[in-house]
């Protein structure tokens, strides 16, 4: 059975009615699909923030479900494109010297899919470790990447965690421990062939890759 994306599980049952209607306004208003504020503005999108929210609120994590949501609906206008890295290539695109790719045309917005169970972090601090599942990439007007972390992903739970980091690609990274980008600090990690993201540098660092070889994986 194939897995489901958040987008899936989500934002299906009220795409077809909500998505077309803030496409629509935010065209009337010349506005751009990945213009934040204007998405929130539009009353379309206030009203499915109110259906996703849960009754007793969200306090901080408003925020976080504003920026899903868009994630969500900049993903649908750009055609719904999922990523898919294969588990043989997951090495090479984490490793301290990155694979070459072939050039391409990098979808304007994709939700990319990484192997299940390889990549961990800890969105919420103090809490137990969770898996990415994959993770929300577009670029902005201004040449940055939005890239949204989806953590903890399982039929079974309800709900999962996000992580949002925004920005021009990094400068060479160097985590403050001396060890490799993305190399695993769960116990037993390194036997287990895991890998670990350790602060919003290395999930944006992480964006910029995927898009660079998001061509070849594109489904």
């Amino acid at each position: 059975m194939p897995r489901p994306t958040p987008f899936d599980l989500v934002f299906a049952p009220t795409a077809g009615e909500r998505f077309p209607k803030i496409r629509a306004a935010l065209a009337a208003a010349r506005r751009d699909a990945t213009d934040r504020d204007a998405f929130l503005m539009d009353r379309e999108a206030v009203l499915l923030l109110r259906e996703l929210r849960p009754d007793e609120g969200l306090g901080e994590g408003m925020d976080q479900l504003a920026a899903l949501a868009h994630h969500a609906y900049v993903l649908w206008d750009a055609g719904l494109v999922t990523v898919e890295v294969p588990p043989e290539q997951l090495a090479g695109l984490l490793a301290p010297d990155p694979q070459a790719v072939e050039p391409g045309e990098t979808p304007a917005a994709h939700y990319a899919r990484f192997p299940e169970r390889r990549i961990w972090a800890r969105p919420i601090a103090g809490e137990p470790a969770e898996p990415l599942d994959g993770c929300f990439v577009h670029a902005t007007l201004a040449g940055d990447l939005r890239v949204l972390g989806i953590f903890g992903l399982h039929p079974e739970r309800m709900g999962f965690s996000v992580v949002e980091a925004e920005g021009p690609r990094p400068a060479p990274l160097a985590r403050e421990d001396g060890t490799p980008l993305f190399s695993p600090t769960l116990p037993g990690g390194a036997a287990a062939r895991l890998y670990s993201l350790v602060g919003g540098e290395e999930l944006l660092e992480l964006g910029w890759r995927i898009s660079a070889g998001a061509v070849q994986w594109t489904r």
